[in-house]
């Protein structure tokens, strides 16, 4: 059995079935008009909206959805900004000269020193031993790597 109703989109009036009690459509075009009407328009992300630039405050409208400001000027002064202001300035921290830590042996009359390069007796160039100081018990130069008997520090 049917039943003549009347288009909530167009007014027209059109057979349905006698079962048909939500809004019946005349055609699929005025279902879909219709289906527009109840729902609000959601707004696109590309939709002309007006911006407001970070860097100068002027407002400005994006001719593509992803811009942020409104010159290349703009961008480039956002991009000095970060650059310089994104990273502390690198302070390397004051080395220690090894030096007045090293032991030195002479080959020629086998003395030793901390600290000194050139031998007080004979005074010829010492060789390094490595990194020590003096003896607590007998006051003695001694190298670290002969107390653990094994090279601590390896130069590559």
């Amino acid at each position: 059995m049917t039943v003549i109703l009347t288009c909530p989109a167009c007014t027209k009036a059109h057979h349905a079935p006698s079962f048909a009690t939500d809004p019946h459509y005349c055609s699929i075009a005025c279902y879909h008009i219709g289906q527009s009407l109840d729902r609000p328009e959601i707004p696109s992300c590309h939709d002309a909206v007006t911006m407001t630039c970070p860097i100068c405050q002027h407002s400005f409208t994006p001719p593509t959805g992803r811009q942020k400001f409104c010159s290349d000027a703009c961008r480039a002064a956002a991009y000095r900004r970060h650059r310089d202001t994104a990273r502390p300035p690198l302070v390397a921290p004051r080395t220690q000269p090894r030096r007045p830590i090293t032991v030195y042996e002479c080959n020629t009359c086998s003395g030793r020193a901390v600290g000194e390069q050139r031998c007080a007796d004979c005074t010829t160039p010492m060789r390094s031993v490595g990194i020590g100081g003096s003896c607590p018990c007998c006051d003695e130069p001694i190298a670290v790597a002969e107390l653990l008997a094994e090279e601590v520090i390896t130069r590559r």
